[in-house]
């Protein structure tokens, strides 16, 4: 998937949580997530501009979810308890889920083109594809981009009356 594709997968995998956070009265922790998980949606990607990396290598593995996952729980342990922040273990929990489920996004995009993804290197170096659709195809980009705007601005509709 190109980016566009890789912002809607983000949008669709994002809005059942976001939504059970604003039912649970967190909508800034609801607004926050979007925002790291729309940040963070092209990460694996920078494999494209790492010398000795391979595209869809390293980048694009279950480890790399994990580790993307400790680095936003360790900042959002630096900045729990400021003023104005949720609690330091609250932020450090958020952050680790939504840097890992990111990266989760960005490989369910991958999936599904016939590339695929190797997700359990270097333990397990089988690729898994579903083959739906090529990373290239502008139809599917934008058209999983214009599903998880949709997605989204529905569930806002919807949770509105819930955040005011």
């Amino acid at each position: 998937m190109y980016r566009a594709g890789h912002l809607g997968v983000s949008l669709l995998v994002y809005a059942p949580v976001g939504v059970a956070l604003v039912v649970a009265g967190r909508a800034d922790l609801a607004i926050l997530g979007e925002f790291c998980m729309l940040s963070l949606a092209t990460l694996p990607d920078t494999d494209h501009r790492l010398p000795f990396v391979s595209h869809r290598g390293p980048t694009h593995t279950v480890g790399f979810a994990l580790l993307v996952g400790a680095a936003l729980s360790t900042l959002g342990w630096a900045v729990g308890g400021q003023p104005a922040a949720a609690s330091t273990s609250e932020l450090a929990v958020f952050g680790f889920a939504i840097g890992t489920l990111s990266v989760f996004a960005h490989l369910l995009g991958d999936v599904i083109t016939p590339m695929g993804i190797a997700p359990f290197w270097p333990v397990w170096n089988r690729r898994f594809t579903l083959g739906l659709t090529r990373a290239d195809n502008v139809i599917a980009n934008y058209g999983l981009l214009g599903l998880g705007v949709f997605v989204t601005a529905g569930l806002v509709v919807v949770a509105r009356p819930l955040i005011l």
